[in-house]
């Protein structure tokens, strides 16, 4: 029972839910009601709206446009290509009007507002308003590149992928070009012009999409100043800009001493266009590029390596081009040798590194190997030879290097000495004999030339030392002197260098013959006895000198040579020797270096130099006065051709030699007119 009477509600509760219910239901239908009467407001108040308007426009198509931009005549001459149009990056993507936002119906409103980049490409907007462009632009300068400058007429704009787009790769040059290749004012040169002869250049224009172009290193809209630290064209930034296609060289630049210094810091350390340039870069192999082998001392690495600030500053040694251009190598690379050792071919390219350090090629310990790659069977001792001369520096440094810095002044002051007394000696006699033809008012006469003053061979061997000589002399100091007149007359270094070997090599063989001359024909052993110093030449020296300077009025005598005929003989021979020795010893130091100091080989190539100086030197005011410019001579003597002279002449000049004189007794012209015009009484 208590069960059944839980389940039951009681009286009270089943009052409440009759009483209740009526409630809900009255209220619900209210609430309906209340909705039903706004939903049919609402409806009311579209449908009178609706009423009071016409139907909104469809959105205009670009064809709706074209069809008036299209024809010129309507369009105050600015119109819209269409096929082009519809090509571009744009037309592709939109419609005039997604541009052209004012625009609702047609015909529209005159004066519209022009369309800007910035709103779809806020991006590319930032970063040009931060480049030099933009901050040109902003600063009123109207000639500053914008966007259509660069991507051309906005409505034919083509992506950068299309071949035919102002912005491809392979046409940037010709884009910054409509400007650069202008003088601009702020900037130096005209860089495009310098971009389309370089490397890049020229392999951009063969079509080349992986050459460097402009944008490459300067960026694209965010184009910076060189001088501005965010440039990747800034010079501590260089090295990286040119690694994106030079990585390999990039990573031996790091480890370089010059990437260390630069490291370190300090920007005045060389960066890439530093020695390649900046947009004249050219192959290695073009002869007008900076680092090409003939190029490198005096165009890159003097820069820095003989500027007397930058060597104090680094504390480095100074002059070192001047140094390498006084050696062979700089000589020979000025003369135009391509096989010459260049500043890269010692030190490196990108990997430079100091001597001191144990992977450096020129560190002591590697030079055998540096050296043997172009002179193989370079030793040690071979290594030890000066590469950068510089005499001040050397006379300070070993041994060897003192002594060659004695040996070349002993040569100074020999030349000076030695050629100051043979033009002082020649120009007393020319001057005397001067004046007493303008004195006399008469000139010595010569009968017939039949005195044999040389034979055959005589003439044979003079004419050998004659050419080999003249040509020793302009093809050695054609390497010595490169800008002188004298290196255009070889091809190159190759052609200058064989045939000064072979002129020496004709000089050596005419000398050895010389010497079995001497030694096994009797004419020759006659010549040499005829050719011995004796006290008399030292006698005839004084009385030549008291005679033409005035002090006597007896003129000097001599026999079949004078004095200064065998002074002259005497110093050939000993300067065919040295030049001789000393020239094999140049020619093969490797072979000598194996044997004697290197030092050695240091001085032969002094000597040979100051040798060569003092035997042409000697030739034009000793040899070249006696038989050319002496007034009884001028214009030659012609016994270097026939061997001959005239019997008055000989006795004039050798007038001691009875015994020749006696072979041609008879043959002599009138006997009045054999003297010289101061002798006459």
């Amino acid at each position: 029972m208590q069960t059944v009477g839980l389940n039951r509600p009681d009286h009270r509760a089943r009052a409440a839910t009759r009483s209740f219910v009526p409630k809900l239901k009255v209220k619900g239908f209210v609430k309906n009601l209340r909705l039903l009467l706004i939903m049919c407001l609402v409806l009311a108040c579209a449908g009178f709206a609706n009423a009071g308007t016409k139907a909104a426009a469809p959105k205009l198509s670009s064809d709706d446009c074209l069809a008036c931009h299209s024809d010129a005549s309507m369009v105050n001459g600015k119109d819209v290509h269409g096929d082009a149009f519809k090509a571009s990056i744009h037309g592709s993507m939109f419609s005039c009007v997604d541009c052209h936002t004012d625009v609702k119906t047609l015909p529209h409103d005159a004066g519209l507002k022009k369309p800007t980049c910035v709103t779809c490409h806020a991006e590319e907007q930032a970063k040009y308003s931060n480049g030099v462009h933009g901050k040109a632009l902003a600063a009123g300068n109207v000639k500053a590149a914008n966007c259509e400058s660069c991507h051309g007429n906005i409505h034919e704009i083509l992506p950068a992928s299309d071949p035919k787009s102002r912005s491809a790769k392979v046409n940037i040059p010709k884009m910054c070009g409509q400007c650069h290749s202008q003088p601009i004012p702020g900037l130096a040169g005209r860089p495009a012009l310098a971009y389309q002869e370089s490397i890049h250049g020229k392999l951009s224009a063969s079509g080349n999409d992986k050459a460097a172009v402009c944008s490459d290193c300067h960026g694209a809209h965010d184009v910076r100043a060189p001088n501005d630290p965010t440039s990747p064209v800034f010079r501590a930034n260089v090295p990286a800009t040119c690694s994106k296609c030079h990585s390999g060289e990039a990573v031996q630049f790091a480890k370089s001493i010059h990437g260390k210094v630069l490291a370190g810091g300090n920007t005045q350390g060389p960066v890439c266009t530093t020695c390649h340039g900046v947009h004249t870069i050219k192959a290695v192999k073009d002869k007008d590029s900076w680092v090409s082998p003939t190029n490198q001392a005096d165009v890159v690495c003097a820069q820095c390596h003989n500027n007397v600030r930058m060597t104090a500053e680094f504390g480095i040694p100074g002059r070192r081009t001047d140094s390498y251009n006084a050696s062979y190598h700089g000589m020979a690379s000025a003369v135009g040798s391509k096989r010459t050792a260049s500043c890269s071919s010692c030190h490196g390219n990108h990997d430079i590194l100091p001597p001191s350090d144990p992977l450096s090629t020129v560190n002591p310990a590697n030079l055998v190997k540096t050296c043997g790659q172009c002179h193989t069977g370079a030793n040690a001792n071979f290594a030890k030879g000066q590469i950068h001369l510089d005499p001040e520096a050397a006379a300070k440094a070993d041994f060897g290097n003192k002594v060659n810095n004695w040996v070349r002044s002993a040569y100074v002051l020999l030349i000076l000495g030695t050629i100051g007394f043979m033009f002082l000696h020649n120009l007393m006699i020319f001057v005397r004999k001067l004046m007493d033809r303008r004195k006399f008012g008469s000139q010595h006469v010569s009968g017939p030339r039949v005195v044999v003053r040389m034979t055959k061979s005589q003439r044979i061997q003079h004419f050998l030392l004659l050419v080999s000589f003249l040509t020793l002399v302009v093809s050695g100091f054609a390497l010595k002197y490169p800008d002188a007149a004298t290196r255009f007359v070889f091809v190159n270094e190759i052609g200058r260098s064989y045939v000064h070997r072979f002129a020496g090599t004709v000089m050596i063989l005419a000398g050895l013959y010389h010497l079995i001359y001497l030694a096994f024909t009797s004419e020759g052993r006659r010549m040499l006895l005829d050719m011995l110093p004796v006290l008399k030449d030292a006698t005839d020296i004084v009385d030549v000198f008291a005679y033409y300077l005035g002090f006597s009025t007896r003129k000097p005598q001599f026999k079949r040579f004078n004095y200064a005929e065998k002074m002259e003989y005497w110093a050939l021979i000993w300067g065919t020797f040295v030049m001789a020795s000393t020239g094999l010893m140049i020619w093969f130091k490797v072979t000598f270096a194996s044997v004697v100091p290197r030092w050695w080989v240091d001085i032969a190539i002094t000597v040979h130099f100051y040798e060569a100086i003092l035997a042409t030197l000697a030739i034009i005011v000793w040899h070249f006065y006696q038989v050319i410019f002496d007034p009884d001579t001028y214009p030659v003597n012609f016994a270097f051709i026939d061997g001959k002279m005239s019997v008055e002449h000989y006795q004039e000049e050798h007038g001691l030699d009875s015994a020749t004189l006696l072979q041609y007794e008879g043959d002599a012209g009138d006997e009045d007119e054999t003297h010289h015009p101061s002798t006459k009484k």
